[in-house]
């Protein structure tokens, strides 16, 4: 088994990992035997599992859990199990491909805006020229609820025999998408990384480094899509402070 360390947090539990002990997690759970996947909770996720006890059930049953937010680390600090460091998914994703560089594995990119994932997947071949990424595709929309749109997915992906999957579909369609189909498209290890795609591909910006580091990411992301990331960051992910309060014993 591999110790991932992993800690109680809020009303679920955390993975306690730097980004480079749990890009090393990855490279052993892909050569572990089964189908294993990693979840990557922020704010917004967190939030989520309050009201979604499926999503909750999901991310727990993960073979990885990794902190995606700066917030997150920092209510983990007043408290009894400090997180060491945020692993952000717009830089690890880029681990994720060094990773797959270095040691041959195989990559699918799985979701998105097809424009957006052609840009993404040039981008990272640009970066990576002899990383092989076995296809990419972008399925309908409402695809996991239309069992024919389902099946071509599933199948598509395991006749790529990849090694990662990388999801980009959104929470909580692609942790409830791996969780619910793993054992039928057969990839040693699949990865949600959200809304990565629209950074990897330039059409979002990543915020200054102090923004970062402050746990101020979220605002300048804000400031980008006011009308689209109003209700997420002023009604939604708001309550994780109260969750801090309720769970800070």
């Amino acid at each position: 088994m591999i110790n991932t360390n992993r800690i109680p947090f809020l009303n679920t539990y955390i993975d306690n990992l730097t980004a480079k002990e749990a890009k090393s997690c990855v490279d052993q759970l892909i050569n572990e035997p089964g189908y294993r996947y990693v979840v990557t909770p922020n704010s917004d996720i967190i939030v989520k599992m309050q009201d979604d006890p499926k999503l909750k059930e999901v991310c727990e049953k993960a073979d990885l859990i990794l902190t995606d937010g700066q917030i997150v680390v920092k209510i983990s600090r007043k408290g009894k199990y400090p997180i060491k460091e945020r692993v952000a998914m717009t830089d690890f994703v880029w681990d994720v491909m060094n990773l797959a560089d270095e040691k041959g594995y195989k990559v699918f990119l799985f979701g998105g805006k097809e424009d957006v994932l052609k840009k993404a997947t040039k981008r990272i071949r640009e970066k990576y020229p002899k990383l092989n990424i076995v296809d990419s595709y972008s399925p309908p929309f409402g695809f996991e609820k239309n069992e024919e749109q389902l099946k071509i997915a599933n199948e598509r992906i395991k006749a790529s025999c990849a090694d990662i999957l990388v999801v980009f579909l959104g929470c909580p369609k692609q942790e409830k998408f791996i969780a619910g189909n793993k054992d039928h498209y057969q990839v040693p290890v699949s990865i949600t990384m959200g809304g990565c795609v629209d950074f990897i591909a330039g059409g979002v910006k990543r915020a200054p480094q102090w923004m970062q580091n402050v746990g101020l990411e979220w605002f300048y992301r804000f400031l980008q899509e006011p009308k689209r990331m109003f209700r997420r960051y002023f009604v939604d992910d708001i309550r994780i402070f109260g969750l801090a309060r309720k769970y800070r014993k």
